[in-house]
């Protein structure tokens, strides 16, 4: 019970804060409860202008002693989404991992904010039910250990909004007027997550209203736009020839794909915690480059690294979405990764109608394909003669078994 909890005694707690009901009541109640200062911490990982507005007043008057606010964008996409995007990790088979990456750059932002004020301790406002909580967690203890993680939800007695409202008129915080949604969402740079209400039951189909990032594929354009990726070792660097930092790439492709209704995704998925969720995600910029980047390495790898890379990166995504961003282990595939895509320079380009991606084109300068090669006409450097002893020698373990099951 709350009023029973012997706590550590704090000086001063670095929250994760987004301004909206749940963060603006653990600021008093951080105070009330571990009688220290609290540092409001906001990162911009591309969730909007809108999200971001009038914080600094509203963690103020919750009580907080000051708001600091990091622009992670760059940091989130180089650092974070590109590695992803170059292993090919995809969360059982249809996640792009949008939430999963944002987590542990917001959470390396707060241990390094927490040096900077001099705190001793960081909290979150995640319930004990989703994967968030373990990955600002696992992140905390593998940069600094010696902070004190602080999870409210996990010691309070309040247990819904009427309750956290009921707590902020007594505290004189107030309580943020922004219209409720019936969607529980989460916003960055690379996607649009979408739970609750409707979603909650499998069978029920998405109400096109809830979609914020992408058209109705129905609505998009008449017209297919053509789209030319540039990709250097694995990792995009242009659109249609210009050059874009990671942040504006992501952004242009957003703009198109959205448009054009490209990456609506809809999945139940299995949580870290043990249980099913239902989810819509919109990774429209994110689509299009996960597309771009695997077809290139159809030119640029050969079938043993490809399958051993596909196999990797099952594993990869698994540790990004269970908050191991930094595990050796997942640092050591991406070592990886890195160095198995050294060849994957080129070009892709995609045709984009109504709500799909096709390939139309890909080029390298390190292709693999060779067309002398490949061509149905004689070449010099493979003999079709040479077929009949591979062929036999490669059938020897079915002939063998059909010989035994005759009696020959």
């Amino acid at each position: 019970m709350d009023g029973n909890v012997l706590r550590k005694k704090l000086n001063k707690v670095v929250l994760a804060y987004s301004g909206g009901l749940d963060t603006s009541v653990i600021v008093p109640w951080l105070r009330e409860n571990y009688g220290c200062e609290v540092v409001c911490f906001t990162a911009d990982v591309g969730q909007g202008v809108q999200e971001l507005e009038g914080l600094e007043q509203k963690a103020k008057a919750s009580g907080a002693c000051q708001l600091v606010v990091k622009d992670l964008q760059e940091e989130f996409v180089r650092d974070f989404i590109f590695p992803c995007l170059r292993a090919g990790a995809i969360y059982e088979r249809k996640y792009l991992l949008g939430t999963s990456m944002a987590r542990p750059v917001i959470a390396k932002a707060m241990v390094d904010v927490a040096k900077e004020v001099g705190a001793d301790a960081v909290a979150h406002g995640c319930t004990g039910k989703g994967n968030d909580q373990v990955r600002f967690e696992l992140t905390f203890f593998a940069l600094n250990p010696e902070l004190t993680v602080v999870v409210p939800w996990r010691e309070w007695e309040i247990t819904g909004r009427e309750d956290a409202i009921e707590y902020a008129m007594k505290h004189n915080v107030p309580v943020p007027v922004t219209k409720k949604s019936i969607y529980s969402r989460d916003r960055n740079l690379w996607h649009l997550s979408h739970e609750g209400d409707i979603l909650e039951d499998p069978a029920n189909e998405p109400k096109e209203d809830m979609y914020m990032m992408t058209v109705d594929p129905k609505e998009a354009p008449d017209e297919p736009e053509y789209v030319k990726i540039g990709i250097v070792k694995g990792l995009p660097v242009s659109v249609n020839g210009k050059e874009l930092s990671p942040a504006s790439l992501l952004a242009m492709l957003n703009e198109i794909g959205g448009k054009h209704g490209i990456g609506r995704v809809d999945m139940v998925e299995n949580r870290l915690v043990g249980m099913k969720s239902r989810g819509v995600y919109e990774t429209p910029g994110g689509t299009i480059l996960f597309s771009a980047a695997q077809e290139l390495e159809s030119l640029t790898l050969d079938r043993e690294t490809i399958q051993t890379k596909d196999s990797l990166a099952l594993k990869y995504a698994e540790l990004v979405y269970a908050g191991r961003w930094f595990d050796p282990l997942r640092e050591s595939i991406d070592a990886f990764m890195k160095e198995v895509t050294k060849s994957t320079t080129g070009s892709v380009t995609l045709k984009l109608y109504k709500g799909s991606v096709t390939v139309t084109s890909r080029e390298s300068p390190n292709s693999l394909y060779r067309q002398d090669i490949s061509s149905f006409e004689s070449g010099s450097i493979y003999n079709q003669a040479d077929a009949a002893g591979f062929i036999r020698l490669y059938g020897l373990p079915m002939r063998v078994r059909a010989m035994l099951e005759k009696g020959l």
